[in-house]
């Protein structure tokens, strides 16, 4: 079977525009192959993100990494962090792990993987390298109205009408 198909495009170049800040990371870098360590066979472990630069009125933060080049209609999840404190400016290496890692009442949502976690990279075998956007949403309320079961899919409804500004990091990977 062969998984030849288009590219996907940028998901995020097709929500309404929002304003931009920056996000760096001390694990991972922009166009660059994903360490072994955000790869799901290789380490489960979430990179450490910091941001600087948002909009003033942001309440909270929603964190997510997604996958569109996986060969599905949806993409793939590999992470989603509700609700972190405004004060949050960044995330350490491995704040994925568990709701218990994440600052303040944040929570995670099941990812595709059905956990409430960071899930690694997990292209198929010879397929062409995916692109993981790793997002920081600055949001303007302080709690989304969404809840640990809601989905991925809903967090990003929700996300539609109250991200103030988006920062975006995409590395890439291949297996």
């Amino acid at each position: 079977m062969s998984l030849e198909r288009p590219v996907a495009p940028d998901p995020y170049s097709l929500l309404p525009a929002t304003a931009a800040f920056a996000v760096t990371s001390e694990d991972v870098r922009d166009g660059e192959t994903l360490p072994q360590a955000q790869v799901n066979a290789a380490g489960d472990t979430s990179p450490e993100l910091s941001w600087t630069g948002f909009p003033a009125a942001t309440r909270s933060f929603v964190v997510t990494c997604f996958d569109p080049d996986a060969p599905t209609p949806s993409g793939f999840w590999h992470w989603v962090a509700v609700n972190l404190p405004a004060s949050t400016t960044s995330l350490d290496t491995g704040a994925g792990a568990s709701d218990d890692t994440l600052p303040g009442d944040a929570f995670h949502v099941r990812n595709d993987y059905g956990t409430r976690s960071f899930g690694g990279a997990a292209p198929p075998p010879g397929d062409r390298a995916h692109r993981y956007f790793f997002v920081v949403h600055a949001v303007d309320v302080a709690e989304l109205d969404v809840t640990p079961d809601s989905s991925p899919a809903a967090v990003s409804f929700n996300l539609a009408f109250h991200t103030l500004a988006r920062a975006i990091i995409t590395p890439t990977y291949a297996s």
